[in-house]
């Protein structure tokens, strides 16, 4: 990532539920509120990626409520479950745009061996 890459738009989108960000370097994501809210960055969460990361369940109905701009380098993001600590900072949301296959691969297989 470019170290000074920021959004030039945040538009939440309600009816496909998910936070779309288009960041001055010209990539578009479009993140739903679910990855959002299972990726969260606060530390009671501690969205480090890999083995060690908390594993957070049932997030499928989340709604993404009111984001509150920090400054010029991050937003607060307030879900529904009452989940408001942790800043997505334009770093962190951009890591979370480009790995998003990734990432939410690996939640899944994550989710997918506590069934057996």
């Amino acid at each position: 990532m470019q170290p000074k890459t920021k959004p030039t738009d945040i538009i939440l989108h309600n009816q496909s539920r998910t936070l779309e960000l288009l960041f001055d370097n010209g990539e578009r994501f479009q993140l739903p509120w679910e990855y959002l809210r299972v990726f969260s960055p606060s530390k009671e969460v501690r969205a480090r990626f890999g083995k060690d990361r908390i594993l957070v369940l049932d997030k499928q109905d989340v709604v993404l409520e009111k984001i509150k701009p920090i400054g010029n380098y991050a937003v607060k993001l307030y879900f529904s479950d009452g989940h408001n600590s942790g800043l997505y900072d334009w770093r962190f949301l951009y890591e979370l745009g480009i790995n998003q296959a990734s990432y939410w691969q690996e939640h899944l297989d994550r989710v997918a061996q506590l069934d057996n």
